[in-house]
């Protein structure tokens, strides 16, 4: 998922109405669990260019995101989000239904705002209006009118959208804090999208089937890490995204701040770092430098450029919690495939899915031996993930290979690292020291 660029001008006036944490839960992280999702087809949620909380599977549901549960407004209600890195906007699906009839909706489906009573949209006219896109044709705006609220439009590269009232609200998180093991933080005045208007597969379809809105983790000044990093004085976040195929899935956990003392300090120690790129152009993303690949140990003869940001901020590599494959700049992407079919010994499978370029029958070969994929990044770290990370199965005895080409229509022209290729593995996006971390190690279900 992709958001698109925000105003740096107006980041001290948004500062001075950063939420507040109620003080019995104040620490120097939050742990939030992450809950996940498997997806039957390639599922791509990007934002167009133009604390540690469980984070949850959403394989119970068959789709391949991952999730943060948390309780919005007063009296709290139950959503859950997409964990995003390649978007800023924190939103949910709004309805301003609070009659009787309201009962006969779902639990949770949408965010009901008029039931709660810490629900405040942000003025039309206020600084932090300005730091979300508008809609082209904006209703006119009454500097003096009380109510005249601040209206936002957050558009998908594939023309999906969110679009409603840029508000504030109470948001109540169940978390391990740094004084107690168990906690629930509730932070007052989080600036939030209420989507009365939500449209579109990648928002709609069934890789957002159970989720009532995004989670932004992004870069800019409005995404839950930026928002809460500015009350725990570190922009740093972390997470493990636990393999979507093991039943039941097991909890991974998205870590907003510095970490548990000791065991931060220990798993920080096995990390490989990457420097984190700026792309002024797209603020919103974690870019990464590729300097090679490799197959089976054999670099491939791919020019560095393929995986590079230009002078006119197009291309680059990145990371992204929201979309589910990973795709890669087809110069980059046809050598790789070229030797991975040299490579994999085994059969082709018939009656494959569409949407893969390689699918194996997998049928009677036990474990079978996959070829090995590895990237050189800038600064010297090598991320080589296991075979799993890249072949998935999708059917009995079919195994595809889980990357596919991107071209300019398709998404800007820059490869994206998707959630599949980055699981089992700790990451650690430290934006004070523009770099990422990641390791095999501190990726264990707690």
């Amino acid at each position: 998922m992709a958001a698109p660029s925000l105003p740096c001008l107006l980041l001290l006036s948004f500062l001075l109405a950063s939420p507040h944490l109620s003080a019995a839960s104040r620490g120097s992280f939050l742990k939030l669990p992450l809950l996940h999702r498997p997806s039957p087809a390639p599922q791509l949620l990007r934002r167009g260019r133009s604390s540690g909380s469980p984070v949850t599977s959403g394989a119970p549901f068959g789709v391949g995101q991952y999730f943060v549960a948390l309780h919005l407004g007063t009296p709290p209600q139950r959503l859950l989000l997409v964990a995003d890195t390649g978007s800023d906007l924190v939103w949910a699906r709004c309805s301003a239904c609070r009659g009787a009839g309201c009962s006969r909706r779902a639990p949770g489906s949408a965010f009901l705002a008029r039931r709660s009573s810490s629900f405040r949209p942000h003025h039309c006219y206020s600084a932090s209006c300005r730091l979300v896109p508008r809609p082209s044709s904006p209703p006119r705006c009454n500097r003096t009118r009380l109510h005249s609220a601040c209206r936002y439009e957050y558009t998908y590269s594939d023309g999906s959208l969110s679009s409603g009232f840029f508000s504030r609200e109470t948001v109540t998180l169940n978390t391990t804090s740094a004084k107690t093991k168990a906690a629930a933080v509730r932070l007052k005045g989080l600036a939030f999208g209420c989507g009365f208007q939500v449209s579109g597969p990648s928002v709609t379809g069934s890789s957002f089937s159970g989720a009532q809105g995004v989670m932004g983790l992004g870069r800019g000044p409005i995404s839950l890490v930026s928002q809460l990093g500015r009350r725990f004085g570190s922009s740093k976040f972390s997470y493990c995204l636990m393999d979507y195929a093991l039943s039941p899935p097991p909890t991974s956990y998205l870590i907003i701040g510095d970490g548990p003392g000791e065991e931060n300090a220990t798993t920080s120690s096995s990390l490989a770092f990457t420097p984190l790129l700026a792309n002024p152009l797209s603020p919103t993303f974690y870019y990464v430098g590729i300097k090679s690949v490799s197959v089976e140990d054999e670099r491939l003869p791919i020019d560095p450029s393929v995986w590079s940001l230009d002078d006119l901020g197009n291309g680059g590599t990145i990371l992204d919690s929201g979309t589910t494959l990973t795709f890669l700049a087809d110069p980059g992407y046809r050598p790789i495939l070229a030797a991975m079919r040299r490579r994999v010994g085994l059969p082709a499978a018939e009656g494959a899915p569409p949407g893969f370029d390689l699918c194996v029958n997998v049928t009677g070969a036990g474990r079978p031996r996959m070829p090995r994929l590895s990237f050189e990044m800038e600064g010297g770290a090598v991320f080589a993930p296991p075979a799993r990370n890249y072949f998935i199965d999708v059917a009995d005895g079919v195994s595809c290979l889980a990357v596919r080409p991107v071209g300019t229509a398709e998404g800007a022209g820059f490869s994206v690292i998707g959630n599949v290729m980055q699981q089992g593995f700790l990451w650690e996006f430290d934006g004070d020291r523009s770099r990422l971390g990641f390791s095999r190690r501190g990726c264990a279900a707690s």
